[in-house]
């Protein structure tokens, strides 16, 4: 077990359920989403399919290492399983049949020069037949393989969220656009009968991310006027960003929560589309 913490880290968000009990984590999956700036944090109750808690933390020097020194439960061991997913534009996706285990780092370079600080790793989509292959921060996959051990999985929060679209889309679906915005940066996806594009652009305006969502649209010959646009992320319906969507793009609608799976009274706190990436590290 780890150290008692020292202290109550600051929280953004903090939803949990009365039932979740954090002397147990056998019972539970632990979610988390990490970016430069923020920790997003879920758990979900196995045997009931039900996500029991929802937390956000703005992080500081130290980054994941420092707030689980400070946390009641994120250095705790023995939960059923840990997911760990990071953001960033460091990743690239490559047909699993063209991808051969200890290529990762040359695929990567393609796109991304790995620094000294970074780790390159890789999961797999069997669904879509793709390698994700991605750069993480070494002192956050350290602590997670030390503190978690084999229950631990890192990913790159691209799979997460195509994990969740597959999951959500019938086989029917139609081509659509998909957009999650996030700190700092957009990811945006086209899936049809399978997946067409998939890329995470730094924005930092409200005109970036039109400016790129017109741009993929344009590129993928998607029609503003006609082709629905679903936006998971950070936002709001009054936001800046929104505003401007619905301007250029006739079509914009949130998307819903992931189904096939439950959520505690206490998340109807939150708007439904948010979080969406985080929540779909349950179907990794």
């Amino acid at each position: 077990m780890s150290s008692v913490p020292t202290a109550t880290p600051s929280f953004l968000l903090r939803l949990r359920d009365e039932t979740f009990d954090p002397a147990n984590p056998a019972a539970y999956n632990l979610y988390l989403l990490a970016g430069p700036a923020r920790l997003y944090l879920a758990v979900a109750d196995v045997e009931r399919g039900k996500f029991v808690a929802l937390e956000e933390y703005a992080l500081t020097a130290g980054g994941v290492p420092a707030l689980a020194a400070q946390h009641d439960f994120l250095g705790l061991r023995g939960w059923n399983a840990v997911r760990l997913a990071v953001t960033g534009r460091a990743f690239t996706l490559l047909p699993a049949t063209l991808f051969r285990p200890g290529d990762e780092a040359t695929a990567l370079r393609l796109h991304h020069t790995p620094t000294p600080a970074e780790t390159v790793r890789h999961t797999t989509h069997p669904g879509l037949e793709l390698v994700n292959v991605f750069a993480a921060d070494t002192a956050l996959t350290d602590w997670l393989a030390s503190t978690h051990g084999a229950t631990g999985r890192l990913l790159h929060h691209t799979s997460a969220l195509l994990a969740g679209l597959v999951h959500q889309r019938g086989a029917a679906a139609p081509r659509r656009l998909y957009l999650n915005p996030g700190q700092q940066e957009l990811t945006l996806v086209v899936m049809g009968q399978q997946l067409e594009y998939c890329n995470v652009f730094s924005c930092t305006t409200a005109e970036d991310v039109v400016y790129y969502t017109i741009l993929v649209m344009q590129e993928l010959s998607l029609d503003p006027d006609q082709d629905e646009v679903t936006v998971w992320g950070e936002l709001t319906p009054d936001s800046a960003v929104f505003g401007l969507l619905r301007t250029y793009v006739r079509n914009v609608r949130f998307g819903p929560r992931p189904g096939n799976v439950h959520y505690s009274y206490r998340l109807n706190d939150v708007f439904e589309y948010r979080y969406f990436d985080l929540f779909s590290l349950h179907f990794c």
